[in-house]
């Protein structure tokens, strides 16, 4: 992606087939409560001194994915889009049209060459160029916005830390789950203790095989690649959103155990389902993760068809929220359970979308005002990172006990 020439790295060549296409792959404000886990609300990176003024920004791919993350852009007053990257000509052009006084490049290094001041870049890039990209970005002065995940593994997330700090710039890895008007209504009920003590905490995930919106096929391609490396489709990539959610929630984590499983969807190529992942957090909050495929199985999406389930139990009563991406269960939103009451909340902004454009919007506003939680900053990101390859260890040794914290 880098080097759009037949120069480039043997990595990026062999990786190139599969750029022109989408990532697989997030409310205005940040949370008003404490955050159990995540950056002081008050105090930005030591590095980082607000802008004060508009932002110019670049998108650094442009697949699928890209119709989501744009729409923090839109009729932000924060933010000016100067810049459109993608190797893909025809992807330049048609991008083109949302902001027609923006210049496009093939490359980062085009960019870079071209002089044109830039602020900030929103990477979304393949994850095995998440490494390469975002420090050419960091490298070149610009402050990252990176889809997630971070990386493959923690030597890789450190090494574009690293980077940040050397550049003194910042670097987000987005989570657009934390900004769900949902799961965000969910931790404000969780956090006000009226559930009582918290004594568990569940989520259920089916992902199908019909329905949802057109992806083009070399996007899974990529992930079906990245699953031979052993980073499956859906526990690690659509997985982190759920690992996230259940961090901003409950806090860190002491240890993980997980089972996960195998099925052939095609030949030669599997999908990280049945899986089942338990946690400990330090808090003493136990989670239960339970994922499945119904390959079959139809679900009305106007996105991706996983039908999405969080359920947060305590000595009170219960809340859970019942969908995200599909629209699986036509229920309310957020149901809570409370001294023989259920009371449901019926206009929740429960468009996946909306989370997307609001976790853009509050990093936009981040950098020009310098006001947090980051969500998530690197050290976060690399929690959530540890979290889920906690989860792959476990499973690689009969599902025996994991702190991540260990891993390295």
């Amino acid at each position: 992606f880098r080097r759009a020439s037949a120069q480039g790295s043997g990595a990026l060549r062999e990786a190139a087939p599969a750029i022109g296409a989408a990532l697989v792959d997030g409310s205005r404000e940040a949370s008003p409560r404490p955050l159990l886990f995540g950056m002081d609300a008050a105090t930005p990176a030591p590095s980082f001194t607000p802008l004060r003024r508009t932002v110019r920004a670049a998108f650094i791919g442009l697949g699928r994915i890209y119709d989501l993350n744009k729409l923090a852009y839109v009729d932000n007053d924060d933010v000016e889009v100067v810049a459109l990257v993608d190797p893909s000509g025809e992807r330049r052009e048609q991008r083109r049209g949302d902001w027609p006084n923006a210049q496009t490049f093939a490359s980062i290094e085009e960019l870079a060459a071209s002089d044109l001041d830039v602020d900030a870049v929103e990477v979304l890039l393949p994850i095995v160029l998440h490494e390469e990209g975002t420090i050419a970005c960091l490298e070149n002065g610009w402050h990252v916005n990176l889809q997630k995940p971070f990386a493959n593994d923690v030597a890789s997330a450190q090494r574009i830390t690293d980077s940040a700090r050397r550049a003194s710039r910042q670097l987000r890895v987005m989570e657009n789950y934390l900004f769900y008007e949902p799961l965000r209504k969910l931790k404000e009920v969780v956090d006000s203790g009226d559930l009582g003590a918290i004594t568990s905490y569940h989520l259920k995930m089916v992902a199908s095989g019909r329905g949802g919106w057109e992806v083009p096929g070399d996007t899974y391609e990529r992930q079906f690649a990245q699953s031979e490396l052993g980073r499956g489709i859906l526990l690690f990539d659509d997985g982190w959103h759920k690992l996230s959610t259940a961090m901003w929630l409950f806090g860190p984590v002491r240890e993980v155990r997980a089972w996960v499983g195998s099925t052939q969807v095609l030949p030669d190529v599997e999908v990280d389902a049945p899986t089942s992942v338990v946690w400990e957090h330090e808090s003493g909050v136990r989670g239960v993760w339970d994922l499945s495929l119904a390959i079959d199985m139809h679900l009305r999406s106007d996105y991706y068809t996983n039908d999405e389930r969080w359920e947060v139990t305590g000595r009170r009563g219960f809340a859970r929220v019942n969908r995200c991406t599909g629209r699986g269960i036509q229920q309310p939103s957020l149901e809570v359970y409370l001294d023989g009451e259920m009371r449901s909340w019926h206009a929740l902004d429960d468009d996946w979308a909306s989370s997307f454009r609001d976790s853009g919007r509050h990093w936009l506003s981040w950098l020009r005002h310098g006001e947090g939680p980051l969500l998530w900053g690197p050290e976060e990101a690399m929690d959530v990172l540890r979290f889920a390859l906690g989860a792959y260890e476990s499973s690689a040794h009969g599902g025996v006990g994991i702190s991540p914290k260990t891993l390295t």
